[in-house]
């Protein structure tokens, strides 16, 4: 099997997420081993991303989380792909009990990775949307709601964004430049 390459450098947390990465792809990562991220590290990131480009692409866990954020508030134009929890379960009961990017299939890999693909051609720097407001999310009712978690836990799995709370979703959908358009696309498709 021919390896697809990855030109961007993969920030992982550990090596055996570098280990399950480069079954699939040709790719170089970068480990934090764990959630212990420093200064060092974040200097030589910010030459990574200069030099070639970086995919945060952490556990879907709270150090994951932590250690995105770290890396989202030095490294602001860095990518992000993310898996779902279920995808990030171990398949066995010999592998532990932590999710992570380790546990997770080709197809799961795959789909994180292709939609950075998807996304750059619809929010790419050539494509201009209005920054969402908080009114839009009340809306669509992922804030504010009596369903609102539910709402926003569907939203954040179909745009593969990674789980936010309510004071985290109207920053990250920002970020990451989703239009209006596509948030009305995803939620015409929820069912309570």
């Amino acid at each position: 099997m021919t390896k697809r390459k990855i030109n961007k450098i993969i920030v992982v947390e550990g090596r055996d997420d570098t280990t399950n990465l480069k079954r699939f792809y040709d790719v170089d990562t970068y480990e934090t081993r764990g959630s212990a991220i420093n200064k060092n590290d974040i200097e030589q990131l910010i030459s990574l991303q200069e030099k070639r480009g970086l995919i945060v692409f952490t556990d879907p866990d709270y150090q994951g989380e932590r250690i995105r954020k770290i890396i989202m508030s030095e490294i602001p134009d860095a990518e992000h792909a993310f898996i779902q929890r279920s995808e990030a379960e171990p398949k066995s009961k010999t592998k532990g009990h932590s999710l992570g990017v380790e546990h997770a299939d080709f197809e799961a890999l795959e789909l994180a990775l292709s939609s950075l693909e998807g996304a750059s051609k619809t929010r790419g720097v050539d494509h201009i949307s209005k920054e969402l407001i908080l009114s839009d999310l009340v809306f669509f009712g992922l804030v504010m709601g009596k369903d609102s978690r539910r709402r926003r836990e569907f939203l954040c799995k179909e745009l593969r964004i990674g789980y936010a709370n309510g004071k985290q979703l109207l920053k990250r959908l920002n970020m990451f430049s989703v239009p209006l358009e596509e948030i009305e696309r995803v939620m015409n498709d929820y069912r309570n």
